[in-house]
C-alpha cells in the first residue's frame, strides 16, 4: 500500500529519458511536503489522448475519480477508496479497468514513500511506527500509475485524479517488515528509470510486464514518525 509519500516536482531527473513539459501550476505545489489521498500532486504522462509525443508534468488528486461518478458526493467517496490499485485486479474493478483499457499511465514521481511498521508496536502502547522507504542511493524514483478525468456535471469544472498500482511484496526483506504480521504485504511499483518512456506507451496486456517487486537492495527504510503539526493544506489543482 501507498497511503502517504513525499512527492517530487523536480522534473529534471526526467527530463533527459522523456522530455517532460511541466503545467505552470505545477510550482504551486512545490511547498507540499507530504501528499496524502485528496491532496494534489505532480504526475507524469503522455502528452494528447492518442499517446506518443512528448510527457508532460500535470497536478492531479491523489485517489482516482472514475469518469462515471454522477455527483461530488459520490466523487469524494470513491475517491477515499482508489489511492491505491491493486495490479492483479486493475484490469477488471470497475474503477479502474477503463483507465487500464484506455492505457491511462502515469509516473509518481516520489522522493520516498511512507509504511506502518508493527515490529515496535508492543513497546509503543500497540501502535505501529511509521517508516520512510526510499531508494538505498537517495534518488528521486517515480511509481506507475493510473489516471481518470472526471467532469462535474453541477460545476462543469474538470477533476484530474490517479491511483498508485501495488504489487504483492510477501517474503520481501524491506517491504516484509511493513504492515501488520497478519496482512498481505503490498508496495507500489516503482518503474526503472530506463523504462519509464516504455511504460506510458505498453499496452494493457505489456503493463503486466510492469507488475513486479522493486529489489530490496534497491531500498532503505528507517523509521520517521508523523509529526501532523507540519503538514499543511495542499493546494487542490488539476490541469486536466
Amino acid at each position: 500500500m501507498c497511503t502517504n509519500y513525499v512527492p517530487s516536482a523536480k522534473a529534471s531527473y526526467l527530463e533527459a529519458r522523456l522530455g517532460v513539459l511541466a503545467a505552470p501550476d505545477v510550482s504551486a505545489l512545490a511547498h507540499v511536503p507530504e501528499v496524502f489521498p485528496g491532496y494534489s500532486a505532480p504526475v507524469v504522462l503522455r502528452r494528447g489522448a492518442a499517446g506518443g509525443g512528448l510527457a508532460v508534468l500535470r497536478p492531479a488528486q491523489f485517489g482516482l475519480v472514475p469518469h462515471w461518478c454522477t455527483d461530488a458526493a459520490q466523487a469524494r467517496d470513491i475517491s477515499r477508496k482508489t489511492y491505491n490499485a491493486r495490479s492483479e485486479t486493475a484490469a477488471s474493478k470497475p474503477s479502474f479497468r477503463t483507465a487500464w483499457a484506455a492505457r491511462q499511465w502515469v509516473l509518481v514521481p516520489m522522493q520516498c514513500f511512507f509504511e506502518p511498521s508493527w515490529e515496535d508496536a508492543p513497546a509503543n502502547g500497540g501502535r505501529p511506527t511509521r517508516w520512510r522507504i526510499a531508494r538505498a542511493d537517495g534518488a528521486p524514483f517515480a511509481v506507475a500509475g493510473l489516471w481518470d478525468r472526471w467532469t462535474d456535471p453541477a460545476t462543469g469544472s474538470v477533476q484530474g485524479s490517479f491511483t498508485v498500482l501495488t504489487v504483492n511484496a510477501d517474503g520481501h526483506t524491506v517491504m516484509g517488515r511493513m504492515h501488520r504480521p497478519d496482512e498481505e504485504k503490498r508496495m507500489p511499483v516503482i518503474v526503472p528509470p530506463a523504462y519509464y518512456a516504455d511504460w506510458l506507451q505498453v499496452s494493457p496486456q505489456q503493463a503486466m510486464d510492469f507488475m513486479r517487486a522493486a529489489p530490496a537492495e534497491d531500498l532503505v527504510a528507517a523509521a520517521d514518525p508523523l509529526v501532523r503539526a507540519s503538514t499543511p493544506e495542499a493546494p487542490n489543482l488539476s490541469l486536466f
